[in-house]
């Protein structure tokens, strides 16, 4: 039967329907997605043998579920997609705020209706897109914000006294009946709202002000919570956490295959900067290199953690960096250059905590650095890690095999290369041809590549040397300095950032 031609008690009963918990809904149709080899899931990355397997687990078990992870983990995603595992449309009673079932009527509302009304009480039905509801957890948030309060003006229009549960007016939770609810970051929320919930999760109960309340709340319960706020801000309190049947344990990527299949998932790129720019997979990697330099730098904090968004907005900038130059070149296309990788530090700093030494060092330092060691590290996925020739017993055996030689020899002899961020491509090309030995060593491991890929694996390779101590390189003034290590002594280190580069109003 039509649900349209379906608006009364009687009408819903002649019909054949049957009422059934959220948690059995949800459980039914997820074993319907089981069967069908259905991803309940899509686009969450990473988590098919972890997460995924636990959450449906517990989905099937009937479980409220807190996800425990930091940020940038999918936690609220995860919970936001479980409203397609609920029915289309089920039925309430029209005008019940917390969508009374029509065969199982709790509120006062509902009933009252149902006895004056009897088979001809009104109902409506809703989509699963309104069935749920969500609450970050901050500090302000109140037992009323959350259960429900007196509502003197309610009791002033109906002539009620306070005494009358009419005069109720019911919070964000009860409203979520026959629903899923998500309370994000669950420990901000303070100890005594935490306690507000524990009727909730384990008997149905309602505690508003001095009314004794049993409505079995049909609720699917979600919770979200950071390791990190456990000692930083609060925690979740021992009896709420003890309801909350399973616990379920986030994580971040653990291959860069995956990372780089996130980012390219999520990434706001669109069709006319992907007509204009192209990005190689090499740049791919290695901007999903920093995110994981990150995660072990002794400069940031772990416990906060480094999300998933650090990668996807760099990403973005890296090819927004290409965009603009080619527009102040009036270039029609262009691809990510190493040196637009300078765009994606803004994308960094704003991505991680550091911890004390991290803040001495300085947050585009930092930054900077992480760019530095991930180049060091994809480099060698390319090119012979030039660390094993500086290793070699014999120097005659170490000068003859190492192929790094002749661009260092270049750079010794007093040479310098200056590559400005806004270079043309063609002029960058031409620029990087004068380094002595550099087209030679891209075209013995890269023989078969264009000229596109050529001119940007030359200018890898300078990059790669630098962060490996075989050359200098200094980012001033819109452009990269390479030079011969020896000569830039005078400076602290070879690698030097200097932040009034991307900072101009930050300078402390």
């Amino acid at each position: 039967m039509d649900k349209t031609l379906i608006k009364t008690i009687g009408a819903l009963k002649k019909s054949g329907y049957q009422p059934r918990s959220i948690k059995d809904e949800i459980r039914q149709n997820l074993i319907q997605k089981i069967q069908s080899k259905e991803n309940p899931f899509p686009g969450i990355l990473g988590y098919e043998d972890t997460v995924i397997p636990d959450t449906e687990r517990a989905l099937l078990s009937r479980h409220n579920i807190l996800f425990l992870g930091l940020r940038g983990q999918a936690k609220t995603r995860m919970a936001r997609q479980m409203v397609d595992l609920l029915d289309e449309y089920i039925p309430v009673i029209a005008g019940s705020e917390i969508n009374d079932d029509p065969l199982l009527p709790m509120s006062r509302f509902a009933q009252d209706i149902i006895a004056a009304q009897g088979d001809d009480t009104p109902i409506e039905w809703i989509h699963r897109s309104q069935r749920y509801g969500e609450k970050l957890a901050t500090p302000d948030v109140s037992v009323a914000d959350l259960i429900g309060d007196i509502d003197p003006i309610k009791a002033a229009n109906l002539k009620l006294s306070f005494a009358d549960e009419r005069v109720l007016h019911y919070g964000i939770i009860p409203r979520s009946n026959r629903g899923i609810f998500v309370i994000n970051e669950l420990p901000d929320l303070q100890a005594r709202i935490q306690v507000s919930l524990f009727n909730i999760l384990e008997e149905g109960d309602l505690q508003i002000r001095g009314f004794k309340l049993r409505l079995p709340l049909d609720i699917l319960f979600v919770f979200t919570a950071n390791p990190e706020d456990y000692t930083n801000r609060g925690s979740i309190v021992t009896p709420l956490k003890d309801r909350i049947q399973s616990q379920i344990l986030t994580h971040y990527p653990k291959s860069i295959e995956t990372s780089l299949q996130i980012t390219e998932q999520e990434a706001n790129i669109d069709k006319i900067q992907l007509d204009r720019v192209s990005i190689s997979d090499m740049i791919r990697r290695l901007i999903e290199q920093v995110a994981f330099e990150a995660r072990g730098s002794e400069f940031v904090d772990k416990k906060s953690g480094v999300s998933a968004r650090l990668t996807i907005a760099a990403y973005e900038n890296a090819v927004s960096a290409a965009e603009r130059r080619a527009i102040i070149n009036e270039e029609k296309t262009t691809q990510v250059w190493m040196s637009d990788l300078v765009g994606i530090i803004p994308s960094v700093t704003g991505k991680i905590e550091l911890v004390y030494e991290g803040e001495q060092e300085g947050p585009y330092q930092v930054a900077y650095n992480l760019l530095e060691k991930a180049t060091r590290t994809i480099f060698g996925q390319y090119f012979p890690n030039p660390d094993s020739f500086k290793k070699k017993k014999s120097k005659t055996e170490g000068q003859e095999d190492n192929p790094y030689k002749g661009i260092t020899r270049w750079f010794d002899a007093g040479n310098s290369l200056d590559v400005f961020l806004e270079t043309r491509d063609a002029d960058k090309v031409q620029l990087l041809y004068k380094v002595d030995g550099l087209y030679a060593l891209v075209k013995k491991y890269f023989n078969t590549a264009s000229e596109t890929e050529t001119g940007l694996l030359m200018e890898f390779v300078l990059h790669g040397l630098a962060a490996h101590s075989l050359i200098s390189k200094k980012v001033i003034d819109g452009k990269i300095e390479f030079k011969d290590l020896m000569g830039s002594m005078i400076n602290l280190g070879n690698v030097h950032f200097d932040e009034s580069d991307f900072a101009d109003d930050d300078q402390q």
